[in-house]
């Protein structure tokens, strides 16, 4: 019996399960626990509750290995956070290290794009490709390489940055201090901002967007939302952002031509009208005769977590 720990620490939500059977995709985990932290958290409150939760899924069981996924920068050689993108007080901290001493046991460390592109490559989307890209499309915009059944992580740790991948000169600022990366431009934040930028420079078109402005300030997921009812602000709003989305996935493709692009997060529930115009700009970018395929996550959510277990899975074997 195979006994796997899989935790995941996002920003917002701290996630535990404990695997007890074999790792497919018609299994379920034998038990999930959630704890949306609420108000202002930090690196210490969120390794209590993480603990609170491994307690609750464990109920006594003893891990043969654990499967971590992390929303933020890490040392893959080390299993060293560097820092979280979310949550302060994570810098330099020795998670893996931390891990090993609390349950004994191995323990696998990947962020968690990564960590999602390994879930999809083995239970999803791009179950039984040679090489796989996964993008996430979120408050910001990241990756992961698959390679052979592996997490191709690149000389610094860096493979897989598609979200800083520079498509418009002079573009808005991105959070890496560049201009005109994708994340400026397709990011859940980049939505709410252009959103935002419509509102202060013509506050005379005809837009709902404008009424939700003034009530309190936008998001992506209220712009996808106007969009569905016809706005035509927000809709415009969502086609460039998908465009640009499209321009950096059909790059990534070019450069190295994998078998699938798997693309999950948040933003992808913006409406069908937002996929037909991400994948018109992929495929419409693309060399003639290229045939990789562009699929949405088949794990949504939950990729991150199903990879850290698989992720175990495999130290395993």
């Amino acid at each position: 019996m195979m006994n796997i720990l899989a935790l995941d620490f996002g920003g917002t939500k701290l996630a535990a399960a404990f695997v007890t059977g074999p790792l497919v995709s018609e299994t379920q985990f034998s038990e999930v626990a959630n704890d949306v932290s609420e108000g202002v958290s930090d690196a210490s409150t969120d390794r209590d509750r993480m603990l609170r939760l491994c307690r609750e899924v464990l109920g006594g069981a003893v891990p043969q290995a654990v499967g971590v996924s992390f929303g933020g920068l890490l040392s893959h050689s080390t299993g060293r956070v560097i820092r979280s993108h979310h949550v302060r007080g994570w810098e330099d901290f020795p998670l893996k290290e931390w891990l090993e001493n609390t349950f004994h046991a191995p323990v696998c460390v990947e962020n968690d794009a990564n960590a999602a592109a390994f879930g999809e490559w083995r239970l999803g989307a791009a179950k039984d490709t040679e090489i796989a890209l996964y993008v996430t499309v979120s408050t910001g915009v990241g990756g992961g390489w698959i390679i052979g059944g592996r997490v191709y992580h690149g000389r610094d740790g860096l493979a897989g940055e598609i979200g800083h991948t520079q498509i418009l000169k002079n573009g808005p600022l991105c959070t890496c201090g560049r201009r005109g990366c994708v994340e400026s431009l397709a990011s859940g934040q980049a939505i709410a901002r252009m959103a935002h930028e419509a509102c202060l420079s013509s506050p005379l078109l005809d837009s709902t967007l404008f009424a939700l402005e003034e009530e309190n300030a936008l998001t992506a997921k209220m712009v996808a939302g106007e969009a569905a009812s016809g706005d035509p602000v927000a809709s415009r709003i969502l086609q460039l952002a998908a465009e640009s989305l499209g321009q950096g996935i059909a790059s990534a493709i070019s450069l190295v031509n994998p078998d699938v692009v798997v693309v999950g997060g948040g933003v992808m529930n913006a409406g069908p009208q937002y996929i037909q115009h991400l994948f018109s700009s992929v495929y419409s970018s693309l060399l003639p005769g290229t045939t990789t395929k562009l699929a949405l996550s088949a794990l949504g959510a939950t990729a991150p977590l199903w990879g850290a277990a698989a992720l175990a899975e495999a130290s395993l074997s």
